[in-house]
């Protein structure tokens, strides 16, 4: 596992550099944000990090604000915030910004371990697919989509939703299983938010060759259409 960690508290940062490389993770510390961007451009062709831990008080910046422009180049490499910023609101605005999940210091490293764990699961759900139906093309692992080569517009979910279809495309994919592949990913997986997800994706999806038939009772297909 490649793990990057933005931290600048010199002893928190050796102690979990110690904890986690006896796990055998390679593990690329850094004390700034400037550090943090260069470690990301270095290992983008070579796959990324499987997770990033970042603080977001830093020297030289708001880890807020790398975070929000971080997201818009990688929206599924997996997130967590460790800050002493503690109130709810904080921990909302972190969430909201792009982190995947928020710990408040102090904390115990047990249960930073299991959060850990949870993320790469999650990360491994979706990473590293490639997958094409028609004139649409889905990168798992690059959290991109595109129509006739140009980019979708999509939002995380809704590209969660477009990559279970083409994954069984042109085959059913059943209600029950598009809601439990949904749930395992942590998004919400409710009849009514799939059916919003659907309503909205079949919209982008104009114009694309492809269309998404329902199957009352049963599921969705994609299919390819005029």
């Amino acid at each position: 596992m490649r793990l990057m960690l933005i931290e600048d508290d010199a002893l928190i940062a050796r102690e979990l550099s110690l904890h986690w490389q006896t796990q055998g993770w390679v593990l690329d510390l850094c004390t700034t944000l400037k550090a943090a961007q260069s470690c990301v451009e270095n290992h983008t062709e070579t796959g990324g990090y499987e997770l990033i831990v970042l603080d977001l008080g830093l020297p030289d910046g708001d880890g807020l604000e790398w975070l929000a422009q971080f997201r818009g180049r990688d929206r599924l490499t997996p997130v967590l915030v460790l800050s002493a910023r503690g109130q709810v609101s904080d921990r909302v605005l972190g969430l909201q910004t792009g982190a995947d999940d928020y710990l408040v210091k102090p904390f115990a490293v047990n249960e930073l371990d299991a959060r850990v764990a949870a993320l790469r699961r999650r990360g491994q759900l979706t990473r590293g697919e490639l997958l094409h139906f028609g004139r649409l093309s889905w990168l798992g692992g690059e959290g991109v989509a595109y129509s006739n080569g140009q980019t979708l517009e999509l939002s995380p979910r809704e590209f969660e939703v477009l990559g279970l279809l083409i994954g069984r495309a042109p085959r059913l994919l059943a209600k029950r299983n598009l809601m439990e592949a949904l749930a395992e990913r942590e998004f919400e997986a409710s009849e009514n938010a799939v059916e919003t997800y659907i309503s909205r994706l079949r919209r982008k999806l104009i114009g694309s060759g492809t269309a998404i038939r329902t199957m009352r009772g049963f599921g969705y297909m994609l299919v390819l259409h005029d």
